[in-house]
């Protein structure tokens, strides 16, 4: 598959990740690789909670104290300041305006946009990285199926790699979902994103190809509710370079039989580097795909590992 989507894929964001001056201080933290980069595809819906309570810029700065369950909202000069019940219903009302959304890039170390690891303190003025931003909570209590990353991190590239993926499979959910949901479609969805599973998991490879097996004996809705919620804990499992390595080596298999001998040794050998770190995943993805243009294979023609759209492929580099 080798088409765009045909609507945007829609991202909620902090916005001073997209260069609003909306921070505390009147600044923003534009990030470039998110406005220049991620910016060419997905289309952005900004939201800066303390501006939407009305804290307005500047302001003074906030932090999260007590316990990390239930943690207050508060000033760091002036304790007075206690906006924890603003924040909270501001980011369910907040949420049920989202829409369609296909995932979300959260400001990190906010406490209210932060997703994990965000400073909690305690009543002597101690910290710890345990809490959770209070608007970031809402929102992924609201959407627990919703990839979500800080923009922190996806300065890694396998993270960012793997956050990518859960937003475009999410999103190709989304799209399957528009129309009506039957179970030769529910097979055809799972049969696509087989290989990408397998790398962040042989068990819920297993798991996911067991539960598909009972399409069209229980009621649809509800074995698609189970399926997509397995699915996206499947993929928030990180794909490893020894999973991707077993994928690669079970995608030569269907190989076996037409390759000669250099060829496979030639395989073989980008993947081992692959695996060793010395070459990024697109060279053995490259060099399998020309195989199969010259040993045509159905099965594999429809791999979204092997064939993703081409903004997927323009996005994630496949280190």
């Amino acid at each position: 598959m080798t088409t765009t989507s045909a609507k945007p894929i829609r991202i909620g964001i902090s916005s001073c990740l997209l260069g609003q001056k909306v921070r505390f201080d009147g600044n923003h933290t534009q990030d470039h690789f998110i406005t220049n980069t991620l910016g060419e595809v997905f289309e952005f819906v900004p939201v800066c909670p303390e501006v939407g309570i009305g804290m307005g810029v500047p302001r003074p700065t906030i932090r999260l104290v007590g316990p990390a369950d239930a943690p207050r909202a508060v000033g760091v000069k002036d304790t007075s300041i206690d906006v924890t019940d603003k924040l909270i219903q501001y980011g369910r009302r907040t949420a049920n305006k989202l829409g369609n959304l296909s995932g979300y890039i959260f400001k990190s170390k906010s406490p209210s946009c932060g997703m994990e690891r965000v400073k909690l303190y305690d009543s002597k003025g101690g910290g710890a990285k345990q809490g959770v931003g209070l608007y970031a909570r809402e929102i992924m209590r609201a959407y627990p199926l919703l990839p979500v990353e800080e923009e922190g991190r996806l300065g890694d590239p396998l993270l960012r790699d793997n956050f990518l993926e859960c937003v475009f499979i999410y999103h190709h959910w989304q799209q399957l979902n528009q129309q009506r949901l039957t179970p030769k479609a529910l097979v055809a969805f799972h049969t696509r994103h087989k290989l990408a599973v397998m790398a962040h998991g042989t068990e819920y490879y297993r798991s996911l190809g067991r539960l598909v097996a009972e399409a069209g004996s229980r009621p649809i809705r509800e074995l698609a509710d189970e399926y997509i919620a397995g699915l996206m804990d499947a993929l928030r499992h990180r794909a490893t370079p020894r999973r991707h390595t077993n994928v690669l080596m079970h995608i030569l298999g269907y190989l076996k039989t037409q390759l000669n001998r250099d060829d496979k040794q030639e395989l073989l050998e980008l993947i081992e580097q692959y695996r060793l770190g010395k070459l990024p995943r697109i060279v053995p993805i490259t060099l399998l795909k020309h195989h199969f243009r010259n040993h045509p294979n159905e099965y594999m023609a429809g791999q979204s590992y092997l064939n993703p759209d081409l903004v997927e492929l323009k996005l994630r580099g496949f280190y």
